[in-house]
C-alpha cells in the first residue's frame, strides 16, 4: 500500500532562481515551485533528495509582508506572472540576490558587478502575447487568455493583463466574443478534439504595425473571412493590424507551430526598429518580448564589447541576427550562426535592409558549423537559448581563443555552468550586469564579459 503524502504548513524563508522558494519543517530544508518570501503556505512533501526534500505549493494562505502591490485582479489564479503582488524595486532586489547566489555558489568572484537595469516600462511593456483557447471550467464557456495557475487545462479570461499591450486586450477580447457566437469548439487537449488553439500577437512598437495569427486544427471548418471583418472593424487600436494569418497545427503538442500557413491579410509580417536598424519579424521569428529593454540589452552588449572597430565578430547562436547587425557598424566583419533556418533568412533580408554588408550569416548547428569557420575572431559574442552553451561546444568555442567573450544570457543557471569552464579554460569573468527583460516573471536577462586571464 502506497504511503499517503504529507502535507504541511510553513513559512517560506527564502528563494532561489527561478521562481523557487525554500521552506523548512523539522529542520529539513524543502523546495518547490512558487511563492514569495514570507508567505504561510501549505506544501504537499514529495521525494526525499540528499540535501532536502521536493515539494509542491498547494496554498497561499497568509500574504508575505513583501506584498505591498495588489494591482492585478489575476494573480490568484493567472500563471503569466510570478511577482504582480511586489513593488518593482522589491522585485529588481530579489532577481539581483538571487543571480549573485548562483554566482556565489559556483565560486565566481572578484568581477565588477554592475547591478541590475530596470526595465523602461513595467506595464505593457510585451510586443508579443500568446493566447490559449479552452474554458475557465469543465463545459463552461469558450475562454481565450492564460493558463490558469499550475492548471494545464483551465485558462483565464485575463481581460485586463498589465504587462500586455491594450491593443492585444481590444483583439483578444473581439476574437473571443466572436468565435463564442460561432460557436466555434476549442482544441480538447485531453480528447485531441476540437477546433481553437491559440492566438499570437505581435507588435513592431515603433512603427504600431500589428501581426495576428489564428492556430487552429484542420478538424473543422472556421470562418476565416468573418473572424478578418470582426478584427479589422476594431476602430479604437492605439497600432494598427497590417497582417493576419491562419495557421494549422495537428500536432498533439501544446506549442504554436505551423503544418500549413496561410495569408488571410495584409503582409506576413511587421517592422520594427530598434537602434537605428529596422528588423522584419515573421509569425515565428525569434524577436525580444520587450523592445525597449532589448535596446538596452543590446546597447549593454555593445558597451562591454568595446572598440572592435577593424576586428572580425562572431555572434553565435544569433537567431534573426539582432546583434550581429548591431555590432555590423562598427566591426570590420561579424559572422553569426543559428540553426533555424527561417531566422537566417530573415536575419540575411534584415541585413539588405540595414545596408549592411559586412555581416555573415550561417544556417547550421554552433556544434558542427565552428569546425568550418576558417577566420579568427577578436571578439565573439554567444546569445545561446536557455540550455546554455552545448557541452560538446564550448570548448570548441573557446579554442577560437579570441581576446574577449561577450555572453548574454536569459537563463543565469545554465550561465554560471558555462562560465566556470571559461575560468577554467583561462578566461576571466571581468563584468556583469543583469537587464529586466520581464518585469513581474521570474526571469531576467544577465550580460557577462570574459578576457583572457594574465598568465
Amino acid at each position: 500500500m502506497a504511503k499517503k503524502k504529507k502535507i504541511i504548513e510553513t513559512i517560506i524563508i527564502d528563494s532561489m532562481f527561478p521562481n523557487k522558494s525554500v521552506a523548512k519543517h523539522e529542520d529539513k530544508t524543502i523546495i518547490f515551485k512558487g511563492g514569495i518570501k514570507g508567505q504561510k503556505v501549505r506544501v504537499l512533501l514529495g521525494k526525499k533528495k540528499k540535501d532536502y526534500i521536493e515539494g509542491k505549493l498547494l496554498e497561499v494562505f497568509e500574504r508575505s509582508p513583501l506584498e505591498k502591490n495588489l494591482s492585478c485582479s489575476y494573480d490568484d489564479e493567472c500563471g503569466g506572472c510570478t511577482y504582480q503582488t511586489l513593488l518593482y524595486e522589491d522585485e529588481l532586489k530579489l532577481k539581483t540576490d538571487q543571480v549573485l547566489a548562483l554566482f556565489e555558489k559556483e565560486n565566481i568572484k572578484d568581477f565588477s558587478f554592475l547591478g541590475i537595469e530596470a526595465s523602461p516600462r513595467v506595464e505593457g511593456y510585451r510586443n508579443k502575447m500568446e493566447y490559449t483557447f479552452g474554458d475557465s471550467e469543465k463545459n463552461g464557456p469558450l475562454v481565450l487568455g492564460l493558463h490558469k495557475k499550475g492548471r494545464f487545462y483551465e485558462v483565464v479570461d485575463s481581460d485586463a493583463c498589465n504587462i500586455a499591450d491594450e491593443d492585444f486586450t481590444k483583439i483578444r477580447r473581439r476574437a473571443m466574443e466572436y468565435f463564442r457566437k460561432s460557436n466555434t469548439p476549442h482544441y480538447n487537449k485531453r480528447k485531441h478534439e476540437g477546433i481553437l488553439r491559440h492566438l499570437v500577437i505581435r507588435k513592431a512598437i515603433s512603427t504600431g504595425e500589428i501581426l495576428i495569427n489564428l492556430v487552429t486544427t484542420s478538424q473543422g471548418p472556421v470562418d476565416t473571412d468573418g473572424f478578418v471583418r470582426e478584427l479589422l472593424e476594431l476602430d479604437s487600436l492605439e497600432g494598427k493590424i497590417t497582417g493576419i494569418l491562419h495557421s494549422i497545427n495537428d500536432g498533439l503538442a501544446d506549442t504554436v507551430k505551423a503544418d500549413e500557413l496561410h495569408l488571410l491579410y495584409g503582409r506576413d509580417y511587421i517592422t520594427e526598429e530598434i537602434l537605428g536598424l529596422r528588423f522584419k519579424i515573421s509569425p515565428f521569428s525569434f524577436f525580444q518580448t520587450n523592445t525597449f529593454g532589448a535596446e538596452r540589452l543590446y546597447s549593454i552588449a555593445r558597451e562591454f564589447a568595446g572598440d572592435v572597430d577593424d576586428q572580425i565578430v562572431f555572434d553565435l547562436y544569433s537567431g534573426t541576427g539582432t546583434i550581429a547587425q548591431i555590432m555590423a557598424p562598427v566591426a570590420k566583419k561579424v559572422i553569426g550562426i543559428e540553426i533555424v533556418e527561417e531566422a537566417v533568412e530573415m536575419a540575411r533580408e534584415n541585413a539588405k535592409l540595414n545596408g549592411l554588408n559586412n555581416v555573415e550569416f550561417i544556417a547550421g548547428d554552433v556544434l558542427k558549423e565552428v569546425d568550418n569557420l576558417k577566420e579568427k575572431p577578436d571578439l565573439v559574442i554567444i546569445d545561446p537559448p536557455r540550455d546554455g552553451i552545448h557541452p560538446k561546444a564550448i570548448n570548441k568555442i573557446i579554442d577560437f581563443n579570441p581576446d574577449t567573450f561577450v555572453y548574454v544570457s536569459c537563463n543565469p543557471i545554465t550561465l554560471v555552468r558555462d562560465l566556470k569552464v571559461f575560468e577554467e579554460r583561462g578566461y576571466k569573468v571581468e563584468k556583469v550586469k543583469l537587464m529586466d527583460m520581464f518585469p513581474r516573471t521570474a526571469h531576467v536577462e544577465c550580460v557577462s564579459l570574459m578576457s583572457r586571464a594574465e598568465m
